[in-house]
């Protein structure tokens, strides 16, 4: 399907302590994430700005919307080669660097998806179809750092 698709998502600050952002520590930094029909997703920032770690952060979601359209590209593609996977896993991780002004960027993402393939006879297609999935994943292809994988491939049994 071509096209523009538009997404629509609400953000909604619940951090405020009854003072607003009256200082730095005056305010929590939680918030809840909304989309139309879906559960909510409770986040806050990462805990080293003064975050909720048992909150999701932003860096958090930007590496699991990088695994979740590569596993999605790659799942799709292996239906197509013939390819068939029972089972995937990542452990996605990502690195931060925080600049001196305060801000920051992410100089990489490496995902390391766990593969099981129903037969060996797979293994090769499986191995190849990792590259044509990071060219066609939106997310990889709208972030300016590369996105590596680091694929572990095991046989059902």
């Amino acid at each position: 399907m071509k096209g523009n698709h538009h997404y629509a998502i609400t953000i909604q600050w619940t951090g405020n302590r009854s003072q607003g952002t009256s200082s730095y520590r005056a305010y929590d930094r939680s918030h809840s994430i909304q989309g139309d029909g879906k559960p909510e997703l409770l986040a806050s920032s990462d805990p080293s700005f003064r975050g909720d770690k048992s909150r999701y952060n932003p860096e958090e979601l930007l590496v699991a919307s990088l695994s979740s359209c590569h596993m999605l590209w790659y799942l799709h593609l292996c239906s197509e080669a013939g390819v068939v996977v029972t089972d995937y896993v990542d452990q996605a991780s990502g690195t931060m660097i925080e600049t001196a002004d305060g801000g920051g960027h992410f100089s990489e993402v490496t995902l390391h998806p766990i593969v099981t393939l129903k037969d060996q006879s797979m293994l090769e297609k499986a191995r190849g179809l990792h590259q044509r999935a990071n060219q066609l994943c939106f997310i990889a292809n709208s972030v300016n750092f590369p996105v590596k994988h680091e694929a572990i491939y095991q046989i059902a049994g």
